[in-house]
């Protein structure tokens, strides 16, 4: 029985669905599905079109809506929102060092996670559309950031299911490796650290300070991990929020207090770098990461934490040489490095799972590029010009090999733009598809 629920100005109703952890093969394992239905209040009756939305990450759940908040505001006005959780994630059959402990080894652990792509997310998508809808009722789509990458392959693959899809932030390079992803990434990190320190430019030995203590000695956080001085660099990835980087310049504001033996960084500090740092709530964004870019005709030879060995191209980034150099020392970005499975404590369980999936040399393609060349499906995007996580170029070459996609492409929202501009970008995408714009 569904459970509905009443906050300021919505009405919620939450699904659980059975889907198969292999869709190949239907009358296998079996893995639930939870989404959260969410109508303005008062509508609840009302025959209104639906609305998926497709969350970051990847391994992020779905918001937890108080009521009409952001970009959910303005699509209550002509929609009705499911909010899914995909796989793995929030009130989904679990993916955790906890939950993965009792398939086996490392080895049965990455057999089971390589289902959690965004392949099976749409097919996922396309079973709960059936039993909510009817196979002849389509629905449209926002994905946003990695839920983009979703929305294109769900263009590719099932887009008989769709009536019109939004973009924000999250055009994918179609044919694009992981090595390619981050040698276009960290020169985009380099011009972020540049913006930072421009606007801050105490902070330029603000952290070189806590760079060459970390050096010296990692700190130990609240959860136990380690605070080396590559996981305060990682930090940086804030930098690609609207307020990332003031947030990032009040943190380093109280990184000391003057202790029993002299200075050393503060509880406050050392909380607040854990809080950005542990993955203890979403461990799939660590551990697939890198996936979400390995495609059969792209790269047959695997990932292979393709951000730590590209990362040794542009030395720019080696804080110990920035501090013998005197250079600032530069933070990174949306990157995942092998270590942070030895110094995050939510990670360490699943070090040599990950590194199976970094090895892994075949991936399934997750687009379809003459499908989508053919596209029918009305299609809008945001590209945000200055976005720190996924490459403009990228997104504008994907965007001309879609048929009929149309883009906004603005510098007044950075990649959050979708929550952080209060329903405006949302509200532009909706008039672009319904020709109001």
């Amino acid at each position: 029985m569904s459970t509905v629920s009443r906050l300021p100005g919505i009405v919620t109703t939450d699904h659980v669905f059975q889907a198969p952890l292999d869709h190949t093969d239907p009358q296998g394992e079996q893995i639930e599905v939870y989404a959260r239905e969410v109508v303005a209040a008062g509508r609840e009756q009302a025959d209104l079109p639906w609305l998926v939305f497709l969350q970051g990450g990847p391994g992020g759940k779905a918001a937890r809506p108080l009521g009409r908040d952001a970009w959910l505001d303005r699509a209550l006005d002509d929609y009705r929102v499911l909010l899914l959780d995909q796989r793995g994630t929030g009130r989904s059959t679990p993916a955790t060092r906890q939950t993965l402990a009792r398939r086996g080894g490392a080895q049965e652990q990455a057999d089971y996670l390589a289902h959690f792509r965004a392949d099976s997310i749409v097919r996922d998508a396309e079973l709960i559309r059936h039993q909510l809808l009817g196979a002849d009722r389509r629905w449209s789509v926002l994905g946003q950031s990695f839920g983009g990458f979703c929305t294109l392959t769900y263009l590719s693959f099932a887009s008989e299911g769709l009536a019109e899809a939004f973009i924000t932030g999250g055009l994918s390079g179609l044919g694009s490796s992981a090595d390619d992803v981050y040698r276009a990434a960290y020169p985009r990190v380099v011009h972020k650290n540049e913006d930072h320190y421009a606007r801050f430019p105490q902070d330029v030995e603000a952290v070189r300070r806590i760079a060459a203590h970390l050096a010296a000695a990692p700190a130990t956080l609240p959860d136990g991990g380690l605070l080396t001085v590559e996981a305060f660099q990682a930090l940086g990835l804030m930098l690609g929020g609207g307020s990332g980087s003031g947030t990032l310049h009040y943190l380093l504001e109280e990184a000391w207090v003057d202790g029993a033996a002299g200075p050393e960084l503060s509880d406050t500090f050392l909380a607040g770098a854990q809080a950005k740092l542990s993955f203890a709530e979403g461990p799939l964004y660590a551990v697939l990461h890198e996936s979400i870019y390995g495609q059969r005709s792209v790269d047959q030879g695997g990932t292979a934490w393709s951000a730590e060995r590209v990362r040794k191209e542009f030395p720019q980034f080696d804080a110990r040489a920035s501090l013998d150099s005197g250079a600032p020392v530069l933070f990174t970005g949306e990157m995942i490095y092998p270590w942070m499975f030895d110094t995050d404590p939510a990670l360490r369980p699943l070090k040599e799972t990950a590194d199976l999936l970094a090895a892994r040399t075949y991936w399934p393609d997750l687009y379809d590029p003459a499908r989508l060349a053919a596209n029918t499906v009305p299609v809008v995007a945001a590209v945000y010009h200055d976005d720190m996580y996924v490459d403009t170029a990228d997104s504008l070459a994907t965007a001309r090999a879609v048929r009929g996609l149309r883009t906004w492409i603005t510098n007044e929202w950075e990649h959050d733009g979708l929550r952080a501009s209060g329903g405006k970008v949302l509200d532009r995408l909706i008039k672009l598809a319904h020709g109001e714009a």
